[in-house]
């Protein structure tokens, strides 16, 4: 990036382990300091950190151990920066190229915290990588309403399924009965039904009885006639008309035929168990209906989820991303198809150092402490990266091989050309030099 600030140079005095120490960065790619334990490494970067970033890096002790020099900071950055700190209480003095002094505001410009402590990024949850990305690309509160729309979505669909399940499997629990009507039976009916036939069936019965009535009193005239022989015409009369009447009544008794009402006695003693089968059916019906209309529920929200899930997708891919393939998926970091905890050590310093210069173009560099844990491929890829993306990566590694930059020995740049003088007995500290 042909706007980033680097570091040309450091050096490093009196401050924690490190002795004297003279350092040139490469200006892209990764500048390794190498050492055993406890020999300055880490102090180097812890410096670094101190003089750029201010006093919420300074160390608990920044004084180096049995020195009754203080700690002496300077810095050279790429764009002409002077950055010194100096003194017993490390006081800062920024120059610029035209000799105008600054303070810590101007270098907090460029410096982007996170390149002061990387490890602090990598060290955090996946959750906490994936909210700084978002913050970054200025998705952060859409990408969580989607989340959270998609949450809503998929709980309510869960249910909806669970219901669904139930209301099928209760259906086909329900007995069903094909020889039931459709609908209940009424018990008033079927005796309103029976009371009319027996209706009928009295007035044929009185007609019975009248017929009956007719013939008794046929035979008492007929006794009278004999007896009233004075009276004969006139109850001769009577007779032919009793005799007519009598006749039609019997024809009429003849075409008479009762109705049963046994059949309606039947349905009115199984109308409880006829309207159980009835009431079974309609339940069953029910069921079914429920079981389809929660099916229908459940195809619709899978549909709104993945409607859901695609505008996440299309928000992502339209977001400035640090790098290609990197993205955000359940609110966890993903790159190239990976989780954080899936990536290879390349992939992870690459995706932290992205990120680092995402946050602040400006920042052309970061700090990385134990490289240790990253193979020689590894390191390799890592450095390929960083000169082909134009950054600068200052790291430490417990090593003294030629995969380091320098390396530190007891405070100092170790140096084959060098002899073994000693700084505490000189009046002005002796730089040693480092070998790229």
């Amino acid at each position: 990036m042909a706007d980033s600030i680097k570091i040309n140079k450091l050096e490093i005095e009196n401050v924690k382990r490190i002795k004297a120490v003279k350092i040139e960065p490469t200006k892209n790619g990764l500048t390794i300091v190498g050492g055993n334990n406890n020999q300055g490494k880490t102090s180097v970067l812890d410096s670094i950190a101190w003089a750029l970033g201010g006093d919420r890096y300074k160390p608990s002790n920044a004084t180096r151990d049995g020195s009754t020099i203080p700690p002496n900071l300077h810095i050279v950055m790429s764009n002409g920066l002077v950055v010194e700190r100096k003194g017993k209480n490390g006081s800062l003095k920024v120059t610029d190229p035209n000799g105008n002094k600054g303070g810590q505001q101007l270098l907090n410009d460029f410096v982007e915290q996170l390149a002061l402590d990387l490890p602090k990024f990598m060290e955090s949850s996946g959750k906490e990588k994936a909210q700084t990305l978002l913050k970054i690309i200025g998705v952060g509160d859409q990408l969580t309403a989607l989340e959270q729309q998609e949450k809503e979505l998929y709980n309510e669909r869960l249910y909806v399924g669970r219901t669904a399940d139930q209301k099928v499997k209760f259906a086909k629990e329900q007995p069903y009965y094909p020889d039931a009507p459709k609908d209940l039976v009424s018990p008033s009916d079927l005796i309103k039904q029976q009371q009319e036939i027996l209706a009928r069936n009295g007035a044929n019965q009185k007609k019975r009885d009248q017929a009956v009535d007719l013939h008794v009193e046929r035979n008492r005239l007929a006794e009278k006639v004999n007896s009233l022989e004075e009276e004969l015409k006139r109850y001769k009369k009577q007779l032919t008309q009793v005799d007519y009447d009598m006749t039609i009544a019997y024809k009429t008794v003849e075409e008479l035929q009762d109705e049963s009402t046994a059949e309606l006695e039947e349905s009115i003693a199984n109308i409880e168990e006829i309207n159980r089968k009835v009431r079974a059916n309609l339940d069953k019906d029910k069921a079914e209906e429920d079981a389809r209309t929660y099916q229908d529920q459940y195809t619709e929200l899978t549909k709104k989820i993945e409607s859901v899930r695609d505008e996440k997708t299309d928000l992502l891919t339209a977001a400035d991303l640090p790098l290609p393939e990197l993205s955000v998926r359940d609110g966890e970091l993903v790159y190239k198809g990976q989780q954080w905890d899936n990536m290879s050590g390349s992939d992870r310093l690459k995706v932290s150092t992205a990120i680092v210069r995402k946050l602040n173009p400006k920042c052309g560099f970061v700090l990385l402490d134990k490289l240790e844990q990253m193979d020689l491929a590894t390191l390799h890829e890592f450095g390929q990266w960083l000169e082909q993306e134009g950054l600068q990566a200052i790291a430490t590694r417990v090593s003294t091989g030629d995969e380091c930059s320098i390396i530190i020995e007891d405070g100092y740049v170790k140096s084959e050309e060098a002899g073994n003088t000693n700084p505490e007995h000189q009046t002005a500290p002796t730089w040693k030099a480092g070998v790229f």
